[in-house]
């Protein structure tokens, strides 16, 4: 097979890419699926942890936080790393960060080695996802990219989904460290691949220097509000109240957000907010925020109803999310194709509504509800989400210039994680605020805050209507 690179294309009705595209692509989904099944794997991890290290629930906790504290940090700064460095480049040192945080972790004599293991993970993961949207942006065809982008649907929704079932099967035999041991040779087996197969040929502009101040503006606004987030989300116990985090997030936000205005002028941004100028691109990615609060909501609460309500185990937990996520994975590149051919409103507007209707149902679960019932409301809220994010991310970013791809991919996964945050921290303060046992898990709190989130997404149902009715046409660079 040839290793010629492929040259990125820019006109309008462009043929469509070559074979080697599609290699290439494969191969950054295949290693984004691994990052993201890694973050959500700690999930049913945390008690294993807690007893095998000698740590507290708050310690522990860290593990979490910590990796979402480097995303939220590392991610707005991607958009900026894709113009300066080529594709394999980049995809290098993320897959090479992430394998070697995996190793970190897996020999990690206790919890500050495993910790800073966990750091190194998410350096790599948080570059991933916007090399994948990008890259799928500039290698594909406009009149196929719906059917591409569906693709990354397996990623966002499978991984995920897995996750805890697989973390569950792991711990119920072996021990903590194998959760690590199973996935370091699977993660060297992905940047083998990138680096056979990945082949890309840039054209790229002679970038500006980075700005100085614009990194640790950056660092502090997205840090400050996602931890913030999550201790207003009850993360963190005792900790540091949560309206300062916040606080010196949004100032810190005000300030970043204006001197990327300033700077953008003479393309020196860091992270360039210029995407926001496109209705769609704005329209859509609001919309993205609302599925992922109500996706990251159901992720913490249906696991806490099962557990704490029913008086299930942890992997019952997990396999219940298994069907939503593969169906969701599953129906990702036939979302793609009708986008291709109907635009984003015939599917994000029956999505929104499966949304809403799934998480009403949420808010009539009781103590009574058998199992059966709360797998088919989470496959309905999965199906609705498969027939949002797929139309709203390839319309987004197939509104932009081929020059912001980077920075709209960057700025869309990055208010992913704080919309994560948000929603995690809303229904669990509200859970919380409602339950009757003192703030632990129990049937009134979980009513309550499944009923925030039913309301939460009527405001997407409304929202849908806004939508592109035609799919986004190819925009040259400009």
């Amino acid at each position: 097979m040839s290793t010629a690179p492929i040259t990125r294309t820019r006109s309008e009705g462009s043929p469509p890419a070559p074979p080697r595209a599609a290699v290439i692509i494969a191969v950054l989904v295949f290693s984004a699926f691994v990052m993201i099944l890694n973050e959500t794997i700690m999930s049913v991890a945390l008690p294993a942890l807690i007893a095998d290290l000698d740590i507290t629930a708050r310690t522990a906790q860290w593990l979490t936080s910590g990796f979402l504290l480097t995303m939220a940090v590392v991610i707005p700064m991607s958009g900026s790393l894709l113009q300066r460095f080529p594709v394999r480049g980049v995809f290098v040192g993320s897959m090479s960060l992430f394998c070697a945080g995996t190793l970190v972790c897996a020999l990690a004599p206790g919890f500050a080695v495993l910790l800073a293991g966990r750091i190194l993970q998410a350096c790599g993961t948080a570059v991933m996802v916007p090399l994948l949207m990008t890259t799928v942006m500039t290698l594909v065809a406009a009149e196929r990219r719906g059917q591409t982008m569906g693709t990354i649907s397996i990623v966002i929704a499978v991984a995920p989904a897995v996750g805890p079932t697989l973390s569950g099967f792991i711990l119920g035999a072996l021990n903590w460290r194998w959760m690590f041991w199973i996935v370091l040779p699977i993660a060297l087996l992905a940047l083998a691949a990138g680096l056979v197969w990945l082949r890309v040929a840039d054209e790229r502009e002679q970038p500006a220097p980075i700005d100085p101040a614009s990194v640790p503006l950056s660092a502090i606004a997205f840090a400050g509000l996602v931890f913030g987030l999550s201790e207003l989300g009850g993360h963190g116990g005792r900790g540091v109240p949560a309206w300062i985090p916040l606080t010196v997030g949004a100032v810190a936000m005000v300030v970043f957000g204006a001197r990327q205005v300033r700077l953008q002028r003479a393309d020196r941004a860091l992270l360039d907010l210029r995407p926001f100028t496109y209705r769609r691109f704005s329209v859509s990615v609001g919309l993205v925020i609302i599925g992922f609060m109500g996706l990251f909501g159901a992720i913490i609460m249906v696991p806490l109803y099962v557990q704490d309500v029913l008086g299930r185990s942890a992997l019952v937990a997990g396999l219940i999310t298994l069907p939503g996520g593969l169906l969701m994975g599953l129906a990702g590149p036939i979302v793609g194709r009708i986008y291709d051919r109907h635009g984003a409103r015939l599917l994000v507007v029956p999505g929104s509504v499966l949304l809403c209707l799934s998480l009403c149902g949420f808010a009539l679960l009781s103590e009574t509800t058998p199992l059966w019932e709360l797998v088919g409301l989470q496959t309905i809220m999965m199906l609705g989400l498969s027939l949002m994010f797929t139309p709203l991310m390839t319309d987004a970013l197939g509104a932009l210039p081929e020059r912001l791809y980077s920075h709209g991919s960057a700025i869309m996964t990055t208010l992913q994680q704080v919309a994560g945050a948000a929603g995690t921290a809303l229904f669990v303060t509200v859970m919380a605020r409602a339950s009757v046992s003192g703030g632990a898990p129990d049937m009134p709190g979980v009513h309550a805050a499944f009923v925030a989130a039913a309301v939460i997404s009527v405001t997407a149902v409304a929202a849908a209507f806004f939508t592109a009715a035609r799919p986004a046409e190819a925009v040259v660079a400009g």
